[in-house]
């Protein structure tokens, strides 16, 4: 459901999440430690710096770093303000519109779906990530997925 762009943005704080205290590092750097185009990530850096997600300086030793502790960002937070998902997370999609379809079923599936990746995203963040801890566990259980043989 992430775009490139939100993995972007995840895998940059993630590495941001890192660094020791106080520590900046450039947008060269961790461009070529994700994969992602420099200029591109400097933007999509200054969105989040506009969010109060990471800090930025410029100058020799400049570059990012996270604005607050990785515990106290949520993947939610970092994901919200480039794909806006609380758009469509209040909402299910209209299946009404397929004639095929089975309306209220397909409405429940994606309810759940929905829920769990934004509860998902509220529950995991950069911290997690950096120390590849276990996320915080879902309000709402996963079903048991049956193994096809």
């Amino acid at each position: 459901m992430l775009t490139r762009t939100g993995l972007h943005a995840i895998r940059a704080m993630a590495l941001l999440g890192k660094l020791a205290e106080g520590d900046y590092v450039g947008t060269q750097v961790i461009a070529k430690a994700i994969g992602a185009p420099p200029n591109y990530l400097g933007k999509l850096l200054q969105t989040l710096a506009r969010c109060g997600l990471v800090v930025s300086q410029k100058g020799a030793g400049g570059g990012f770093r996270l604005a607050c502790p990785a515990a106290e960002i949520r993947l939610l937070d970092i994901v919200e303000p480039i794909e806006h998902i609380s758009r469509w997370a209040s909402r299910g999609a209209d299946w009404t519109q397929c004639p095929e379809a089975e309306p209220q079923f397909m409405s429940d599936r994606w309810t759940r779906i929905r829920d769990d990746y934004v509860s998902m995203l509220e529950h995991t963040t950069v911290a997690d990530l950096t120390a590849g801890g276990e996320p915080a566990k879902s309000p709402h259980p996963s079903p048991a997925r049956k193994r096809r043989p």
